[in-house]
C-alpha cells in the first residue's frame, strides 16, 4: 500500500507537516518518529486537524504514527474525532 501525499499548503499548513489522502473525504496526518507522543503533541495535532476541517470539505481526519501514544493523549484525540492508526513505514 503506497501513501498518496497531499500538499499541506492547500490547507494553510506549514510544508513540514506530512499529509496523505484517506479516501475521498479523509486526510491522514503522518508523524514518523521514535519518541512518544505526549499531550503537547496532541494539542498541536488537534489544531492541525481543525485547520484541515475548516478549509475544505473534509469529514474524517486521522493520525498515522510510528511512535507510541500516551493513553491520555489518545483519549483526547478520540474525543476530538481523530482516529489513531499505526504507521508501519512510509
Amino acid at each position: 500500500m503506497t501513501l498518496k501525499f497531499i500538499d499541506p499548503q492547500k490547507y494553510g499548513l506549514a510544508k513540514r507537516v506530512k499529509l496523505c489522502s484517506a479516501g475521498k473525504e479523509g486526510v491522514d496526518i503522518i508523524i514518523e518518529r521514535k519518541s512518544r507522543l505526549i499531550m503537547k503533541d496532541g494539542i498541536k495535532i488537534i489544531a492541525t486537524a481543525n485547520q484541515i476541517r475548516g478549509s475544505k470539505k473534509i469529514k474524517m481526519v486521522s493520525l498515522k504514527t510510528s511512535a507510541p501514544v500516551c493513553s491520555k493523549t489518545k483519549s483526547l484525540l478520540i474525543k476530538n474525532n481523530i482516529e489513531v492508526k499505526v504507521l508501519k513505514s512510509v
